[in-house]
């Protein structure tokens, strides 16, 4: 069983059609822009300074409006007043499916509380299949990386979904790895997906329109999207004072090929910008 976003498991369900789902995704995002956005359309900040912003953001894990005051490009009231605007706007999924009518008020509460269910069971699977290894700790740390960084890194909610099998790891068209080592233990961290999803990452990434971002730009986007991840792996789980040395990112092994290498653990992880592999070795 794997955990799935309330969207799939009611597509699953026959309760939504695609097109019905795909409306309801465009309402929400539209409905929570990110910071940065809203500082632009109120002219607060310009494209640049938000850029600026979100790299820092990746290096440094910091909330966007804590980066623009320490930097002087916002004040408190103006920050004050786009944390307001941005929790106005918002709207949860189900709230967007009930203002579109596809589903009532009761059928939201009884489609929530199966999908509750669905949620608890796989968890419970994905807890079971971590315990024990002795990857454990690094995996729930890549995990919580993940949730934590993808909303704010290519605008989109990330979860795990279960261990992920072969079929989905042959099914990954691209791979981008980090290993790095620490005396003699090194530590792998990988991304696999499909080219679609890929590009999509790469494209919310980059802040690019999709005809502007070639093959090459995409692997070189997922390149650095793994080694993002792989700095905050680090900094949650080796000490203080370790010394490492970290290799540039790779996409010379293929997803299986980096699941069947030594001990690691593959896990498949969902995302608004499709579903992809996650491997920590």
């Amino acid at each position: 069983m794997a955990a799935k976003f309330l969207g799939q498991f009611l597509l699953e369900r026959g309760t939504l059609t695609p097109a019905q789902l795909l409306a309801a995704l465009d309402a929400q995002r539209a409905s929570n822009p990110l910071l940065g956005e809203l500082a632009i359309h109120h002219g607060m900040l310009d494209a640049l300074q938000a850029r600026r912003i979100n790299e820092r953001q990746r290096a440094e894990d910091r909330r966007f409006g804590d980066i623009a005051l320490e930097m002087g490009w916002l004040s408190e009231g103006q920050l004050d007043v786009l944390l307001a605007a941005q929790k106005k706007g918002r709207k949860l999924f189900g709230q967007i499916l009930v203002e579109q009518g596809v589903l009532t008020a009761e059928q939201l509460e009884t489609e929530l509380a199966a999908h509750r269910r669905d949620l608890d069971e796989a968890n419970h699977a994905l807890a079971l299949g971590i315990a024990g290894h002795s990857l454990a700790d690094v995996v729930t740390s890549a995990i919580r990386v993940c949730n934590r960084l993808f909303p704010r890194l290519v605008g989109s909610q990330c979860q795990a979904a279960g261990i992920a099998h072969d079929a989905a790891l042959e099914a990954c068209e691209v791979t981008a790895h980090v290993r790095i080592t620490s005396g003699s233990e090194s530590l792998l961290v990988g991304v696999g997906c499909s080219r679609a999803t890929m590009h999509a990452m790469a494209c919310a990434l980059l802040s690019l329109a999709p005809e502007q971002c070639d093959d090459e730009l995409a692997v070189d986007a997922l390149g650095e999207l793994v080694n993002v991840l792989m700095g905050y792996v680090v900094r949650d789980t080796l000490p203080d004072d370790a010394v490492y040395r970290a290799q540039p990112p790779s996409t010379q092994l293929s997803a299986a090929d980096l699941a069947a290498t030594g001990r690691t653990l593959a896990l498949a992880m969902a995302s608004q910008r499709g579903d992809f592999v996650l491997i920590v070795g």
